[in-house]
């Protein structure tokens, strides 16, 4: 009975698992497809785009599933279920979470460094009519081999830098090698991947800064907001172009008479000239916004639009509190900067971390919600890089527009996904600690009548999981120890999550100022060509 219990309950927490994994790829090809041009697309950049997209996803995912699978191991009352009292099978199940998260992490890892990389300078390459393909596959190597060199060099010092000193100070310079070999030997490379991956996430930590804090505002607000009326865009275009065509009759009427026009008034002429052609184009894509049944159907769903566009910014501002509260904790009851302001449990009244233990006794609601915060950051991330553009600094790269992205962006945009995913987990766990710690898991404190008790039938009283609970009765999800490997990294993140608050608030505070978008926002721009509208008449 203990096994087949055993096999179903894990079997259950696999199956939700694998049904997310399916919407998850159907949800990336759709994703994909939506943007990506259609004049440019190419099969393999689409398929890295969508296995990149849908691996970022998948990790994310397995969160929920970890804090699933150490919780399902108690029953309510706080005993080990039947399967679950060996420490063997315990230990079992735990592997298998850490094993996932290794996995997924170094397919990270061969993506950010290796695919992306190499299938981005081959089509790079590609933009050069005289590079033949021989060439175009060299340069990329060339270029991707770089990215390679990073990859190991992270590896090594990942490999070499032990997690705790010798045992002794005075040892010789011989037995301090020694010592890291052994470090690496004992750990089976596992540190190496754990530094390159916590690396990644410190670059991951800058995209949710820029991204995520954007994306947490700008994504309610355009849902409230709504976009600007059609027929009125329409009315105001057409007057444009018709001021605009009587500043270059007004130009061309000074050569009627043959004098040639001066340099200063040839340029203001070639600048109407463009203005006049972007105006045009702006207006066929208002007739075709006119006419498409999506923004009809849109309209007619702009109560429901509110409602949810009211919903998300109460999340982000109860995201914004609990993360602040968070750190706030650690900065009050943590040792410092030195052990990475790491806490065990909550000193502060946290709401977010109170509402998800709350929800505990109706399963599944603690998970439904943990999936739903997972997949929130994801998708406010999305927007934000939608919204913003991919940019260098102060250079814009790239545009995120409707099948009008280049391979190139896609591409740019998944990376930035996967490295933002990799953060995640670390957001997830500032807003819920102890949630993310042992999920839902409770122990029983033995009073002292009770006795020996055998089975599950067992006296005393039931508490939640925290650190003040014995080691054996409690487990920790492999998130938790995963992101507390390096201290140096925890510090780095802590002080990432107060620029997160106050990139949110800048944000919101920019949001708000900025008007309602036009229905065709980022359909047309100055830098495109005629040719591209074939994209959306045909």
């Amino acid at each position: 009975m203990a096994a087949q219990s055993f096999l179903s309950e894990s079997a259950l927490g696999w199956s939700i698992f694998t049904f997310i994994l399916l919407v998850i790829l159907a949800f990336c090809w759709v994703y994909i497809r939506k943007f990506q041009s259609r004049q440019e697309s190419e099969v393999v950049s689409t398929i890295t785009a969508i296995c990149a997209l849908a691996i970022a996803l998948i990790t994310s995912a397995l969160l929920p599933v970890d804090i699933f699978l150490v919780s399902f191991m108690k029953y309510p009352n706080g005993t080990y279920k039947d399967w679950a009292i060996n420490n063997e099978t315990r230990a079992q199940i735990e592997d298998t979470v850490l094993y996932g998260y290794y996995a997924l992490y170094s397919i990270i890892l061969f993506c950010v460094f290796l695919w992306i990389p190499f299938v981005y300078f081959y089509y790079e390459e590609r933009d050069d009519d005289n590079v033949n393909k021989c060439s175009q596959v060299k340069n990329a190597v060339k270029y991707t081999s770089g990215f390679v060199i990073v990859c190991v060099v992270l590896l090594l010092i990942g490999a070499f830098v032990p997690l705790e000193a010798p045992p002794r100070q005075n040892a010789t310079q011989w037995e301090k090698v020694q010592y890291l070999f052994e470090e690496l030997g004992s750990g089976h490379g596992l540190p190496a991947l754990a530094f390159s991956i916590s690396s990644l996430t410190l670059i991951g930590m800058l995209a949710v800064i820029t991204y995520t804090a954007y994306g947490m505002s700008v994504l309610p607000l355009n849902l409230i907001k709504g976009t600007r009326s059609v027929a009125y865009e329409r009315l105001e275009n057409t007057e444009d172009i018709d001021d605009v065509e009587h500043q270059i009759e007004k130009l061309k009427s000074k050569c009627q008479d043959g004098r040639p026009l001066s340099s200063q008034d040839r340029h203001n002429l070639q600048e109407l000239e463009g203005k006049l052609q972007v105006l045009q184009r702006r207006g066929r894509h208002l007739e075709i916004a006119e006419r498409n049944c999506c923004n009809k159907v849109g309209s007619a769903l702009r109560p429901f639009k509110i409602i949810l566009g009211s919903f998300f910014i109460l999340v982000a501002l109860l995201f914004s509190v609990a993360l602040f509260i968070s750190n706030l904790d650690k900065a009050l009851h943590s040792a410092g900067i030195s052990s990475g302001f790491i806490i065990f449990g909550t000193n502060l009244t946290n709401p977010l971390n109170e509402l998800l233990l709350a929800l505990q006794p109706v399963f599944p609601l603690d998970y439904i919600l943990i999936t739903v915060i997972t997949m929130y950051f994801v998708l406010t991330s999305m927007a934000g890089i939608r919204n913003m553009g991919i940019w260098f600094f102060w250079i814009r790269l790239y545009k995120i527009r409707p099948k009008r992205t280049r391979p190139q962006a896609l591409l740019f945009l998944c990376m930035i996904l996967l490295l933002i995913v990799l953060h995640t987990s670390y957001m997830i766990y500032s807003l819920a600690p102890q949630y993310v710690m042992y999920g839902s898991q409770k122990y029983l404190i033995q009073s002292p009548s009770s006795g020996l008790t055998s089975g599950n039938s067992s006296f005393g009283t039931t508490r939640v999981c925290d650190a003040n609970a014995p080691e054996d009765q409690c487990i920790v999800t492999r998130t938790y120890l995963f992101l507390h490997k390096f201290w140096f990294f925890s510090t780095i993140y802590y002080f990432g999550n107060w620029a997160f608050i106050g990139a949110f608030l800048i944000g919101l505070v920019v949001s708000c100022c900025r008007g309602k978008k036009s229905v065709i926002e980022g359909e047309v721009e100055a830098d495109d060509s005629d040719v591209s509208d074939d994209e959306y008449v045909h």
